[in-house]
């Protein structure tokens, strides 16, 4: 399946399901979700929307107009600032490795799905970014920036968490544990 647009169709993925990525995502990492938490907090308008948008997990490293790699960051290390953004949403995906907390399983439900994206991939990933569109708190850093880029056949993607809660990182650790 490709995704180009978020909307109610994301919510009929299944944990498993195979996607790929057109149109427009956004990066952002562990300072630009803090930042975005205390905006939110303090009622301030983000200059982004996470409203209807994919966000991917990942820390760039960009040369002039041209992204060199842009591979996925550990997702977990976004579960502090996800619920919050999460409930500022109608609806949203999100990429990176790794997974997330129950906590953020649970804020996903009926308007969330979270793909994975192969960690060390980052050239492939990048040879996916057809131009930058543009970038919001540079001050944060290159690869904390939220940078906005528009892709095509990005992936694959792996729907690792679907919208009704169905995680295939908790699905494997059960069979894992069943096996010892």
């Amino acid at each position: 399946m490709i995704i180009s647009t978020v909307d109610e169709s994301i919510l009929k993925l299944k944990a498993g399901d195979i996607v790929y990525v057109n149109g427009e995502i956004l990066t952002a990492r562990d300072k630009a979700h803090a930042r975005a938490v205390e905006m939110l907090k303090a009622k301030q308008d983000l200059p982004f929307s996470f409203n209807r948008s994919i966000v991917y997990h990942c820390g760039p490293i960009i040369s002039g107009n041209r992204v060199i790699s842009a591979g996925p960051t550990t997702s977990e290390r976004m579960s502090p600032y996800a619920p919050k953004i999460l409930e500022n949403v109608d609806l949203m995906v999100m990429i990176g490795k790794g997974g997330m907390s129950k906590e953020v399983v649970n804020a996903m439900k009926g308007k969330a799905v979270y793909l994975a994206f192969t960690g060390g991939a980052g050239a492939f990933a990048a040879s996916k970014i057809k131009k930058i569109k543009g970038v919001f708190w540079e001050d944060l850093g290159m690869a904390e920036a939220v940078w906005v880029f528009e892709v095509e056949n990005f992936g694959p993607c792996v729907v690792a968490i679907d919208s009704k809660g169905n995680n295939l990182y908790e699905q494997v650790e059960r069979e894992v544990k069943a096996r010892l």
